[in-house]
């Protein structure tokens, strides 16, 4: 690097105290690990199970149950969504960031969501955790985006061979 670069590097790095960004670095990226891991192992879990009763359904030609299978599922999801900005509220909250519960519920969930609608409640020194919790929420949703995917082909399928066409996934 030249010196110009290093000097610019130096003085934008000067005013910045480095203390809150690395404790916000460290408690965020805890959270996006607890959080991640437990939407991998249930998504895991839900999508194995899925599958294992769609076979067994068409298999038995049993087509209502996996369109049943697949609402369920749906629910299913959205509860694990729910349950990972309630996870965020409680190590929010533990860290006595906010005082009122319900303000840290819905600090959380408009960060999950990315939607935005409540302000940046957090204090000085905290504040870049929001984004973590926001980006734990676009990952997660990414990650459940392509499960989806995978289950409305099998969704798809059933359709089709309840009504007699050809199934589009059979070689």
């Amino acid at each position: 690097m030249s010196t110009a670069t290093d000097a610019i590097i130096q003085s934008s790095l000067a005013g910045l105290p480095l203390w809150p960004l690395v404790r916000n670095t460290f408690f965020g990226i805890f959270g996006i690990i607890i959080v991640l891991l437990y939407h991998g192992s249930t998504i895991n879990f839900l999508i194995t199970r899925f599958e294992r009763l769609t076979n067994k359904n068409l298999a038995k030609k049993q087509y209502n149950r996996v369109f049943f299978h697949f609402y369920l599922s749906f629910f299913y999801i959205a509860i694990i969504h729910l349950t990972e900005i309630v996870i965020w509220t409680v190590y929010v909250h533990q860290l006595d960031l906010i005082d009122n519960a319900v303000q840290t519920l819905l600090f959380v969930g408009s960060c999950y969501t990315t939607v935005g609608f409540v302000e940046d409640l957090l204090p000085d020194g905290w504040k870049s955790l929001a984004f973590f919790i926001s980006f734990s929420g676009l990952f997660a949703i990414a990650w459940t985006t392509s499960v989806m995917i995978g289950m409305t082909n099998s969704y798809k399928a059933a359709w089709n061979l309840k009504h007699h066409q050809k199934d589009p996934t059979a070689s």
